[in-house]
């Protein structure tokens, strides 16, 4: 089996007596997509705070491509993360949206490859829908 681009092993985020994850574990391959749904409060955005480094982690590891960057603050780490509204600029392309955030790491936005992109996530050439409703989480 090829290595995991991202693997958590046993997860956990406590604030105080509360258990906002417990004992996560997953393994995610390179180039692979991801979605992780459920109802408000599940843990969603914990979790993937917890993975980009914006609020560590009480017990368990991150590795990517098998480096284990679970002390490393969110500069060293090559994740990001876009909320699903409120984030999105109506304006700008899907792709555009995404190659946004590449402008703190003062790189080209034309550094996100328009038609890779395209391509890999079946993107067609029209604005950003506005949030809906349901997403909302």
């Amino acid at each position: 089996m090829a290595m995991s681009y991202l693997e958590v092993r046993n997860l956990q985020k406590r604030f105080g007596d509360f258990t906002a994850l417990g004992d996560v574990s997953l393994d995610v391959a390179e180039g692979e997509f991801v979605c992780f749904l459920g109802p408000s409060g599940c843990g969603k955005t914990t979790l993937l705070r917890a993975i980009a480094g914006l609020d560590p982690q009480t017990s368990g590891t991150i590795r990517q491509k098998g480096r284990d960057v679970s002390a490393l603050p969110p500069a060293q780490r090559d994740f990001g993360i876009v909320f699903q509204s409120y984030a999105l600029f109506p304006n700008l392309t899907v792709t555009d949206n995404v190659g946004y955030g590449l402008v703190s790491r003062r790189e080209a936005r034309g550094a996100v490859r328009k038609s890779e992109t395209r391509r890999k996530f079946a993107f067609k050439r029209r604005r950003a829908p506005p949030p809906l409703p349901f997403l909302i989480g």
